[in-house]
């Protein structure tokens, strides 16, 4: 168990000279991801990426990638449009995904801060972690993950217990998250 100031500590105490930290905060629904990252934006200089602008496109989703832990985001875009972008010094272009068309929207520029924290479940895909200066994954009991996703969508609670949970659970399962994660935070 950790707190916000351990992790901040911890960014600040790597040294980059010149090039972005990037953070990746992964871990399971409803443990708090988003909220870490908005309040280390509160507190730290930092430039935040979600995950969630990132699902598969329609023909990204096929039988095969969906049984494969780690496979629900388009890895292959985040790492193209902004890691690959951010390592390179180049200038970095967001296109989140559209729920409407199930496709990636219009680029919008982003700047890139000293500090790039990148939330989201699947951000430590095996494509991805390499990339990453530091690691954080967020976790909590059952209950309260199950009492946080009913009050947050209530409507797609069915969805997250049914679907959402059991892929999440597969992909932590195959990574052993508390032991290839710099800090595991409990909420």
């Amino acid at each position: 168990m950790t707190d916000i100031n351990n992790i901040i500590s911890k960014i600040q105490s790597i040294n980059k000279s010149g090039s972005p930290v990037i953070v990746a905060i992964d871990g399971r629904c409803g443990s708090g991801k988003t909220t870490l990252a908005m309040k280390l934006s509160e507190i730290i200089d930092c430039t935040v990426f979600h995950m969630d602008d990132f699902f598969l496109r329609k023909e990204q989703r096929t039988s095969e990638r969906l049984k494969t832990p780690g496979e629900f985001v388009d890895h292959e875009r985040f790492l193209e449009e902004i890691l690959i972008p951010i390592k390179e010094h180049r200038t970095v272009y967001l296109r989140r995904f559209c729920h409407d068309t199930f496709e990636p929207g219009e680029a919008e520029e982003m700047a890139v801060r000293p500090i790039v924290i990148v939330e989201g479940t699947y951000s430590c895909n095996v494509n991805l972690k390499n990339y990453y200066d530091m690691t954080v994954f967020m976790t909590t009991d059952s209950t309260t993950q199950l009492e946080r996703l009913k009050r947050r969508n209530p409507d797609k609670y069915d969805m997250f217990v049914e679907k959402w949970i059991p892929l999440e659970e597969m992909y932590f399962d195959t990574f052993s998250p508390k032991d290839c994660f710099d800090i595991v935070y409990e909420t």
